[in-house]
């Protein structure tokens, strides 16, 4: 049976639509922005959320934990070496007879009866700060590299690049060495002349081990960033922001690197163990802070000789070393998941 459809338009067809009607039409989700999309996937991945929670938890330990505790990471107590968990030594003992309240060796304290619970966190925190500072030096000078060659092309990125290849040529460990050793006494005199007392905790070799990340640590983030900005630089943006009249730091800096920058967060961020690992390693050769400034590595180093005695002096320190590298590692890859456009479904 054929039925006729009615064709005819009336003048009550082209009347404004009620709200109902407009709401009914709507069948897409609410319009969120780049930053906004990455978060929420962020917040999809359970493995990337608890590592941030571990991550900020090792935050608080290393930061705001020692500003709270009785004890000092140089303080030596007498008659208090090589104590174990909750034990007290013999002058704390007395005082504890006499009616004193002292607050215990939550992990005991080291051979020269320092409490080892306000080391740690000393020496994460210093771990801690080294690896978030030489990550933000690669970042900058890798950035800023790998986004001139790209841009430039040509000879200039043939230049820049095979000054990247040199470097990589170029030992690290060897490097930090002869800077330590030749920047020791002028460390010493500018630390002496202009009251830099933080350099005399720290130890010329650390100041090394910074020079050397901002000197070779670079070179992967420069080929990242260049790899991202040969692809942007050919998108309509750009050749817009050139027909306007924009200068090239201009279009680097408010157009290529900007929109890089869920890449060049991810990256940062598993800088961040890489940096974490080194410095403790070479604290473990000593070749990291000054004593009695402790670091991670530097823990180790000195709970290896009574590691048969005093097993809790190195499990500890190699504990936090291995699960701050992997919080760190698992929020990079969640990271990586959430702002990777190619990586979106």
């Amino acid at each position: 049976m054929n039925e006729t459809i009615d064709t005819k338009l009336t003048l009550d067809d082209f009347s404004p639509a009620t709200s109902d009607e407009k709401q009914s039409l709507v069948v897409m989700r609410e319009s969120v922005n780049f930053w906004m999309d990455g978060l929420r996937r962020l917040r999809k991945n359970k493995i990337a959320m608890v590592s941030l929670f571990f991550i900020l938890l090792i935050v608080v330990f290393a930061y705001v934990l020692p500003s709270f505790w009785p004890y000092t990471y140089d303080q030596q107590i007498k008659y208090s070496e090589n104590l174990s968990a909750f034990e007290y030594g013999k002058t704390e003992l007395q005082r504890i007879e006499a009616g004193e309240k002292v607050f215990p060796h939550i992990c005991g304290t080291d051979k020269l009866g320092r409490d080892f619970a306000v080391r740690l966190m000393m020496a994460t925190r210093i771990s801690l700060t080294v690896g978030i500072m030489c990550s933000i030096l690669v970042l900058l000078i890798g950035a800023t590299f790998g986004a001139v060659a790209g841009f430039a092309g040509g000879w200039v990125d043939n230049i820049m690049m095979r000054f990247t290849d040199v470097l990589y040529t170029i030992p690290d460990i060897l490097l930090i060495i002869l800077l330590s050793m030749s920047l020791r006494p002028q460390l010493e005199e500018l630390a002496t002349h202009a009251g830099f007392e933080w350099m005399q905790k720290v130890g010329p070799n650390l100041i090394a081990m910074f020079i050397v990340f901002a000197l070779l640590y670079w070179v992967s983030m420069a080929r990242i960033t260049r790899s991202q900005v040969l692809v942007l630089k050919e998108s309509e943006y750009v050749t817009a922001a050139r027909a306007l009249g924009a200068g090239s730091w201009r279009i680097i800096s408010k157009h290529l690197l900007t929109n890089c920058i869920g890449t060049l967060i991810v990256t940062t961020t598993l800088q961040i163990p890489s940096a974490i690992f080194t410095e403790s390693y070479l604290s473990f050769l000593g070749l990291g802070v000054a004593a009695p400034m402790p670091s991670l590595g530097s823990l180790a180093t000195d709970a290896v000789k009574g590691m048969n005695t005093y097993p809790h002096l190195l499990l500890l320190p190699a504990i936090m070393i291995s699960v701050t590298i992997l919080v760190f590692n698992l929020f990079g890859d969640g990271l990586r998941d959430a702002f990777d456009p190619k990586l979106k479904n």
